[in-house]
């Protein structure tokens, strides 16, 4: 069972209209009503995007990560779920120079099971990965953004920088980690 960790992004909504479109099973949960010990139920997890920046979301979806490593389990970290990812793992992020917000294009730059060609995405953010940590590499980049899409090593771990939950090319990258 797929848990969606509905960390207050504004398009959660059409994240949750996608996985139900697709016919994908899931449950939604805000991460300060999740029990850490509960996680074993779920085999993947989705960390959507945020509103603000609150130190006890920030240590939930820590924990989360680090119990998908620990336990090989999917994972894909969608703009601060990407974000918090590299955080975890000893990774910086920093202010964008230009605050993203509109259409744009990401090139596949690592073959990978998610996504392989140019993908037109829909960013909305203004901070960013600065500093990827050893284990993350980097699969993807923009013109604006250097770690569009980003892997724990081999393993089925991912986290974008942009929202694909509000496109057809990123929706169909959603049902490809799904599928993984």
């Amino acid at each position: 069972m797929l848990l969606v960790v509905d960390n207050g992004s504004i398009y959660t909504k059409q994240l949750v209209c996608l996985l139900h479109d697709r016919e994908i099973l899931f449950e939604r949960h805000p991460p300060h009503l999740l029990s850490i010990d509960n996680i074993s139920e779920y085999d993947s997890f989705v960390l959507s995007g945020r509103r603000r920046n609150e130190k006890k979301t920030n240590q939930i979806n820590s924990q989360i990560i680090l119990h998908s490593i620990k336990k090989n389990s999917k994972l894909l970290g969608i703009c601060y779920g990407a974000e918090i990812l590299a955080l975890t793992l000893g990774g910086t992020i920093k202010r964008s120079q230009h605050a993203q917000k509109g259409s744009q294009s990401v090139k596949t730059t690592r073959k990978n099971p998610i996504c392989d060609r140019v993908l037109d995405v829909f960013a909305s953010h203004s901070y960013e990965i600065s500093k990827l940590p050893a284990p993350l590499v980097s699969l993807a980049e923009s013109e604006n953004c250097r770690y569009e899409i980003i892997q724990y090593q081999n393993r089925p771990i991912f986290g974008t920088q942009f929202h694909p939950e509000m496109t057809r090319d990123g929706s169909d990258l959603i049902a490809n980690f799904c599928r993984l």
